[in-house]
This record gives C-alpha cells, sequence and structure tokens, in this order.
C-alpha cells in the first residue's frame, strides 16, 4: 500500500464562493477571523487550490470567501507580521528540474486576498511542508519525494529568491512494519527512501528541526542567517522512540522546553525533554494516539498544543478521530478522550488562536469540521459545521 494510494481523496463537493458586495472580510466585524485552507489538486485531489475562510466565532459558523487556483498547495506558512504568506506546491517538475516550487503572495490584511508575488523551486520533488524561520528572511522547505531540506531567502519585497542551499541527509531507512504499530497494521507508507515530511525552527529559533519519515530521524540544524545555510548539530539527529514509527509532525511545549513528536505508521506519540541551548532531546515517555485495544490500521497525522500547555490533540486518519491528552507539569501525556472527526481521514487538524476551535480537515471526505474546545476539561464539542472543501491537507491562520 503506497502512500500516495492511501492519501486519494474522493468526489468533490461544490461550493459556492462569492463575496458580499462592499463587505471586508477582515476582523473588524465582531467575532469574526479568516484562515485558509490549503486542498490538493488535479490529479491528486479535489480542490480548488486555497481557499479564504470566515470563522463566525460567535455562532461557530465558517463561510467560504474566494479561492486562489494553485498547482497543488499543500502548505502554507506566514511571515511573522502577516504580510506575506508561502505556500509549497507539492508537484514533481518545476523549471525544467525534478522539483516542486513554492509560491509567494502579498496578503491583504483588510480583505485577506492573497496576490501572488513569484514562484522558486522547492530543491527536491512532492514539498509537503514550509515554514518561516522566526527572523522572517528564509522559508524551510521539506521535500517528501526526495528528502531534501530546503532553504529559499526572502527578499525585501517578500518574493523569494532561488535556494541557499539544499541539504540531503544521508542514512538507512527504517523497517517497513513499525514495531509499535497496533496488532493487525498494514499502515505501510515511506521506509522505501528518504521523506522529509516537516521542518521548522525551535521557539528560540536557535535550532531547526525536520523530520525524516523514511530514515525515522528527526535532524538537528542551525541556520547561518547570512549565508542561508544549514550546519548540522550535534548531535545531527534523534531517532525514532521504536524502529519503523515514521517521524511526521512536531509541536513544542510553550514553554520550549518538550518536544511532541508523532509518528504516522506507529500511530505513536512520543515526549521528549529539550534543551534549547543545545537542541538535544531526552525521551521521556511514548504512548499510542489510539484508544486503548485498538487493532488494525491507522495513520497518525498532525499535532496541536494548547497555548495554555494543558491539552494536546493528535489526528488519526482511517480510524477518523482526534486523541485528546492533558498534559502533565512534567510535559508527559495522559489519555483523556477520542473525538470522531465527522469526516474521512483528517490530514492536518488545527487550533486556532484563540484556542476556542478545533479544525479537522478530512481529505476524504471533502470537507472542513469545525469544533468547539472545553478549555477546562480539554474537550471537544462539534458545531454542526462542514465546509465543502475538495481534498483539504491543511489550516492556517495569519498573525495577529
Amino acid at each position: 500500500m503506497s502512500r500516495r494510494a492511501v492519501l486519494g481523496g474522493t468526489a468533490t463537493l461544490a461550493m459556492g464562493m462569492t463575496m458580499a458586495n462592499g463587505a471586508r472580510a477582515a476582523e473588524t466585524k465582531a467575532g469574526s477571523r479568516l484562515l485558509y485552507v490549503c486542498s490538493y489538486t488535479g490529479k491528486t485531489g479535489n480542490g480548488p487550490g486555497i481557499t479564504l475562510v470566515r470563522l463566525d466565532a460567535q455562532k461557530g459558523r465558517l463561510e467560504a470567501v474566494k479561492s486562489v487556483a494553485g498547482p497543488n498547495p499543500s502548505w502554507l506558512a506566514f511571515a511573522p507580521d502577516g504580510g506575506h504568506a508561502y505556500a509549497v506546491n507539492e508537484i514533481d517538475s518545476f523549471g525544467g528540474k525534478a522539483q516542486g516550487s513554492v509560491t509567494a503572495y502579498r496578503v491583504d490584511r483588510a480583505s485577506g486576498d492573497l496576490t501572488a508575488l513569484n514562484s522558486v523551486g522547492s530543491g527536491g520533488t512532492g514539498p509537503a511542508h514550509c515554514s518561516v524561520h522566526p527572523a522572517g528572511r528564509h522559508v524551510l522547505v521539506a521535500n517528501y519525494g526526495g528528502g531534501q531540506v530546503t532553504v529559499l531567502p526572502i527578499a525585501a519585497d517578500g518574493s523569494l529568491a532561488e535556494a541557499t542551499d539544499v541539504q540531503a541527509p544521508q542514512g538507512p531507512t527504517g523497517p517497513t512494519t513499525a514495531e509499535a504499530a497496533p496488532p493487525g497494521s498494514f499502515a505501510f507508507s515511506g521506509h522505501d527512501a528518504s521523506h522529509a515530511h516537516m521542518v521548522e525552527a525551535d521557539p528560540q529559533a536557535r535550532f531547526v528541526l525536520s523530520t525524516d519519515l523514511g530514515q525515522d530521524r528527526t535532524y538537528v540544524w542551525t541556520l547561518d542567517p547570512e549565508a542561508g545555510k544549514l550546519h548540522p548539530a550535534d548531535p545531527a539527529f534523534f531517532a525514532t522512540a521504536s524502529t519503523g514509527a515514521g517521524p511526521r509532525h512536531f509541536a513544542f511545549h510553550p514553554d520550549g522546553r518538550i518536544l511532541y513528536t508523532l509518528y504516522e505508521e506507529a500511530s505513536q506519540l512520543a515526549v521528549h525533554g529539550y534543551d534549547p541551548a543545545t537542541g538535544r532531546t531526552a525521551l521521556l515517555q511514548k504512548t499510542g494516539t489510539l484508544p486503548p485495544g485498538f487493532a488494525g490500521s491507522s495513520f497518525a497525522s498532525a499535532l496541536a498544543v494548547s497555548a495554555d500547555g494543558r491539552f494536546l490533540y493528535a489526528g488519526n486518519r482511517l480510524h477518523n478521530s482526534i486523541a485528546i491528552f492533558a498534559i502533565g507539569g512534567d510535559g508527559k501525556v495522559r489519555w483523556l478522550d477520542a473525538e470522531w472527526t465527522r469526516g474521512d481521514y483528517p490530514n492536518q487538524i488545527a487550533l486556532d488562536p484563540t484556542g476556542h476551535f478545533l479544525f479537522a480537515c478530512n481529505r476524504r471526505s471533502d470537507q472542513v469540521t469545525l469544533f468547539r474546545v472545553d478549555r477546562r476539561s480539554g474537550k471537544l464539542d462539534f458545531t454542526g459545521q462542514y465546509l465543502p472543501v475538495g481534498s483539504p491537507n491543511m489550516v492556517a491562520f495569519a498573525p495577529g
């Protein structure tokens, strides 16, 4: 079972996306906030590209405003000031080379409109994730197809320059079968080769971390801001909490000293102590993201940590649930519950900046579902809102 076969989409749902005359799609409306949904397009999915969405926080409603076409945009990241955004396009050919692309956009903070500035090569095929370094001078790209991690400089006008660095870490691939997977699991995805899945700086912006699903490693780098070059830290990586687990996404506790890593094939969560001065980690805990006693196949997808550091949420594809954990004072987690996403194959889950809502991007059922978060208990309450979007992969919020 290939990763791309597992990630396939279903029929598209119709979407009406017209803007109200003269309305400013901004947070000037009481209780209103804008967000963006990236969707797979063309042969990969049914999506329109990047969809601008308005959240009515008072009523718990979602409204699609308009969409911007793109060549299979799978992830969107904002500059620290929110004035520019960058989308990776999960394609395999750009500029006459075997690589994907990254598109720079200018963001109209009043309307939410995105205006494309330029596109450059991603340095590898199938880019799956990008982030903007907190200094605001570089975009970091994880290329799933070839395993490369790329650094792209940001020009003064917000556009992108060609890559200043492309790193392709070398190492053996992990075993096909995850040691810690549930009984009867056939969750095989990416242990055929190196596959970079996520790249992002730590909260102190001192180190950059990147996961390699195929190699069962999380790499740790330092970024030279003048040269735009990545250099291996010491040690250069740490291995998965269990063999064949397949590291996918990670998230930090708000204190910056606890790192959570999510493993796709094992449906496992690891809790690490993190030293922000050295970038070194120490494994504190490992636990499953599926209900006790579960058997069969499921693929863990994404993490979200509450801003107060009390709760952690993890997406489970095939099981189609959101695991809910309480976080203790030592950063370790305790299982609370699993909430059904009301959709199929949640590729990403995300908390809105206020922490009052959680979004689930259900790729196979072509919709985003919305939940209210009980900030005292961590529990989720489905709002009844299904936003029809073809093949949604992720939700992004502009800063501020």
